[in-house]
């Protein structure tokens, strides 16, 4: 302790020394537990329906819908900041500003459709899931879906939000797999350049379909939902933070991490979809597979053409990013029926003080793993419950939207005009897309 008049500690007294860092410390300290929401939202969006939907892309058409995903990057991008920023902005969840902004048959419209698409999407997930886990293993599929299904619902309830995203952001390099898959076989990329910026195929029925399938998985609502509660959740988890209508000072900052935290993990996702139709498109269009429904059905059939460690490499990313996506699944839909509600919510609180929350998470898991057991058939939802998504969308995408661009709810830090602009791009390609599939020949 310094005497009056020193302005420093004398010469014998030696500093006292932080504890030696655990290794829990430095995993806390790396730079992937600092980054936002947005990467863990762009790993979900390739969730094993997502996979199923790119792999059946590129085994039917080739090469000729690579250019979906450098179309979907900006359209992706713009929605889902669109999304971080409300949450940001008003210190609320999407389907809460709705409420306070829509009448009430337009939030129960949208929570309901989904909570539908959620459920399918999620069983279709599971199924997936266990088959690949099988194949790998060699252990019964329906053993492997209900061990996944427990997993995930274990760690969501059980374990706090601030250590649980920190996994998340971790398995997201599983992506990665599928960039190493294009080492294993020989890639034109001539012809792949070529075919991404100028494509040959017919606009049919079917093939709107498929685009339709495509840029539902890429824009999907229940990420919508997902990504704007996150930014809340993180908010809460800081205790001097205020959302930015009442700190309008944090704004420069807090904006500038949401564009780059948003925009890069959309791009980490945009990549590995493109590098999963490009590796389908090589290996299985080439071979004349071209009749994919299942992600595993995909993962099966690469072991012959690419060999073993493609096929490894795929099926394990699959369950890698199939630990992400469930979770979003089930997350999301609960944020917005609680927020609908105004139901305490919150992966950070005890299922304790927010029961409706976690009824609603195991509700909806549980109901994905009993679609394993009906009539019903998760595998052939897969591509459907992106087809699904993609035109429940449209409307989403325009509420969202409005939102945005509304300054009675974002003050005077709505949406910038090039982002609302996107917005509506992409809404009205969605739309046209949803049409032209709907629409025989």
């Amino acid at each position: 302790m310094t005497k009056p008049g020193q302005d420093h500690a004398p010469e014998d007294v030696v500093p006292a020394q932080a504890p030696p860092a655990t290794w829990w410390d430095k995993v806390k300290r790396h730079p992937l537990a600092h980054i936002g929401p947005g990467l863990v939202t762009g790993v979900a969006d390739d969730d094993p329906s997502g996979i199923a939907t790119y792999s059946q892309a590129g085994a039917q058409y080739g090469l000729n819908l690579l250019w979906t995903m450098p179309v979907a990057l900006p359209l992706m991008a713009a929605i889902q900041s669109m999304c971080a920023r409300i949450g940001r902005v008003t210190g609320k969840g999407l389907a809460a500003n709705m409420r306070d902004t829509f009448p009430p048959f337009v939030v129960r419209s949208v929570v309901a459709l989904l909570l539908c698409a959620n459920v399918l999407n999620i069983a279709a997930d599971v199924a997936a899931m266990g088959e690949v886990a099988e194949l790998v293993s060699g252990w019964n599929r329906h053993v492997m879906t209900t061990f996944f299904v427990f997993l995930t619902l274990a760690l969501q309830v059980f374990v706090p939000y601030h250590r649980y995203v920190r996994l998340l952001k971790w398995l997201t390099l599983s992506l990665l797999a599928y960039a190493a898959i294009l080492f294993t076989v020989e890639v034109p990329w001539r012809e792949v350049i070529a075919r991404t910026f100028w494509p040959r195929f017919e606009l049919t029925s079917g093939s709107a379909a498929v685009i339709v399938g495509v840029f539902g998985t890429t824009i999907s609502p229940y990420l919508f939902f997902w990504q704007a509660s996150e930014e809340v959740e993180d908010l809460q988890a800081q205790t001097a933070a205020r959302p930015l209508l009442e700190d309008p000072q944090s704004a420069g900052t807090e904006l500038r991490r949401i564009a780059w935290d948003t925009w890069s993990g959309m791009l980490y996702s945009d990549l590995a979809a493109y590098f999963i139709i490009l590796a389908t498109a090589v290996t299985l269009h080439v071979a004349g597979v071209t009749d994919i429904n299942t992600a595993a059905q995909a993962a099966s059939a690469l072991r012959p053409l690419a060999g073993e460690f493609a096929y490894l490499l795929f099926a394990t990313g699959l369950i890698s990013v199939g630990m992400i996506g469930v979770p979003v699944l089930a997350g999301s839909g609960a944020y917005a029926l609680c927020e609908a509600l105004g139901w305490p919510w919150g992966l950070e609180r005890r299922p304790s003080q927010a029961r409706g929350f976690y009824m609603v998470i195991t509700v909806s898991v549980l109901a994905g793993l009993a679609i394993q057991y009906s009539p019903i058939s998760p595998m052939k939802a897969l591509f459907w419950s992106a087809v699904i998504n993609g035109v429940v969308a449209v409307p989403l995408m325009a509420v969202l939207i409005i939102l945005a661009s509304r300054q009675a709810v974002m003050g005077r830090f709505t949406a910038s005009r090039p982002i609302v602009i996107l917005g509506w791009i992409g809404t009205a390609l969605m739309g046209a897309a949803a049409l032209r599939m709907l629409v025989p020949g």
